[in-house]
């Protein structure tokens, strides 16, 4: 090939070049050399940016006679290699350049991206590129890795993933378990497949692959178990405050009646009051918390809240204080003012002179209950809701805080049940990291015969399952591989706006995955 002339702009460089004469070329249609001349023609190219300036080459080309009686061409156009390609306006090097922004940024920032690099493509042009990239050819994995992802709404899919190489095979919208037996059908040899506990892909592996070693993954196993240490914490939620801590015994007799008549002066407290006496005078007549709560025009979840306080002030809406930067200097505060020293302006300007930083109002709201004869507001602990109960027993012993070592065994010690589940639960945990299901089936009776329902429901399912169960607990296999991709999966339907169609989000979540294994990084040779 002969460059002819470059010229060089601000908005663009121009080459002109012209194949050489004489030169023999294949045919695209046999792949006999000719170097038979029929004509000439022109052929405009784009090309990746140069010193920033988008790049155009005018190439003359030649036509060639096909030489051979045989061929089915005439005539066919003679290709440069790195340079053209049949039908192609843009060099394989810019070509390449579009396609894999489009993988990484699909239509409209991909569009954008390119449109910094001097390269203009409409988004619905980058994403038409995206789809003609063909997929890398699917190999049978060995280990096979199935989970479901939401889609869109309530509509779910099913995510197929190479245990082994950590890459995506496919995804479709759906989650039955037929579309799972056909595809394993087509794709026989299969040997382990990791799942969750959900009877529609059990059912699926058993229909496609009947030979594969199903495997119940262990992260679901154990988020299932601690789903029912929550709903067990929720059922004996009055059980939970006797995880705080004592409180100081500065004559709590006094403070809550103090407090109680200063509440039953509110608008709140007067509202409370008189529902707690309805709501109680009509539950003792033995009627329904339904009944009452129609009779009285209430939720049928607030009739049950005042039913099961023992007095109006249980229900009485108080959060607990946060901490503030006051708290340190709220024993200093006590001090002056049992001193004499009743003035918040005086009492914020000593503060200062101590190091506190905060406002004067904040000291005045703090010493306000003072001059109505109630201790100061000191911050009051929260007692744990049914979600941190629940995770405090499913944390291993040696990872739990000193907080946490603090109030558990207060709060196991006032609630058999719970007691009883953290000792279920400590158990399965340790079959978990010795790998041993040999206790498995004791222990399914043992969670059956507990008393709890949460727990016998487990067990029931458990029990259905208990091969892949035990195959959980006892192989390296998991599903972990595919929560990974399942967020990268999430990430890719959001660069998307969420609006992309099951065939570009399979197309770009197997391409991406190739991609980057692809372009890992690798580490930085030093010269020299």
């Amino acid at each position: 090939m002969l460059v002819v002339s470059a010229d060089v702009s601000d908005a663009v460089v121009a080459v002109r070049a012209r194949t050489r004469s004489g030169v023999p070329a294949g045919c695209t249609g046999c792949g006999q050399l000719s170097a038979w001349c029929h004509s000439r023609y022109v052929r405009r190219l784009a090309d990746v940016t140069l010193g920033g300036r988008p790049l155009r080459i005018e190439l003359s080309v030649r036509r060639l006679y096909c030489e051979n009686p045989a061929c089915p061409k005439a005539t066919f156009a003679e290709q440069v290699p790195g340079l053209t390609v049949r039908y192609q306006r843009r060099t394989p090097q810019l070509q390449r350049l579009v396609e894999a922004i489009g993988v990484v940024l699909a239509g409209r920032g991909g569009a954008r991206m390119l449109r910094i690099l001097n390269v203009t493509l409409s988004r619905c042009t980058v994403l038409a590129q995206l789809m003609r990239v063909p997929l890398p050819p699917l190999e049978t994995p060995r280990v096979l890795g199935v989970d479901d992802f939401a889609l869109y709404g309530d509509t779910y899919g099913t995510l197929l993933v190479d245990a082994t190489t950590r890459l995506p095979l496919t995804l479709w919208e759906g989650r039955d378990a037929e579309q799972l037996s056909q595809w394993l059908r087509k794709h026989p040899g299969i040997e382990v497949a990791c799942r969750d506990g959900s009877l529609t892909y059990r059912q699926g592996i058993t229909a496609g692959a009947p030979d594969a070693v199903q495997v119940s993954d262990r992260f679901h196993l154990w988020q299932g178990l601690s789903r029912r240490v929550q709903d067990i914490a929720s059922a004996h939620r009055g059980c939970l405050p006797a995880a705080l801590p004592p409180t100081r015994a500065t004559d709590p007799e006094l403070i809550e009646e103090t407090a109680g008549n200063t509440a039953a002066d509110t608008r709140a407290g007067r509202h409370a009051r008189r529902l707690f006496e309805a709501v109680h005078a009509l539950t003792r007549t033995g009627r329904s918390h339904s009944s009452v709560a129609r009779e009285l025009g209430l939720d049928r979840r607030t009739v049950r809240k005042y039913a099961r306080a023992r007095t109006w002030q249980e229900v009485m809406r108080r959060p607990p204080r946060k901490p503030s930067t006051l708290d340190p200097y709220l024993d200093y505060l006590q001090q002056r003012w049992d001193e004499g020293q009743h003035s918040a302006k005086i009492l914020h300007e000593e503060l200062q002179g101590k190091g506190y930083l905060g406002h004067y109002q904040r000291v005045k709201m703090a010493v306000a209950p003072l001059r109505r004869g109630l201790p100061l507001d000191e911050p009051r602990a929260r007692p744990p809701s049914p979600r941190e109960a629940a995770r405090w027993i499913t944390t291993h012993p040696g990872r739990r805080s000193p907080h946490i070592n603090d109030c558990l065994p207060r709060l196991l010690g006032q609630c058999p049940e719970l007691r009883h589940t953290h000792d279920l639960v400590r158990r399965f945990a340790a079959m978990l990291d010795n790998r041993d299901a040999t206790s498995l089936p004791r222990w399914l009776n043992d969670l059956a015969d507990s008393g709890l329902a949460p727990l016998a429901g487990l067990a029931g399912a458990l029990r259905e399952d208990r091969h892949a169960v035990a195959q959980g607990i006892t192989t390296p296999y998991n599903s972990g591989v595919n929560e990974g991709r399942i967020t990268d999966v999430k990430l890719q339907k959001r660069l998307m706006a969420g609006r992309a169609s099951v065939p570009l989000l399979r197309h770009r979540v197997v391409l991406i995955a190739h991609l980057r294994r692809r372009y890992a990084d690798r580490p930085t040779l030093t010269p020299g």
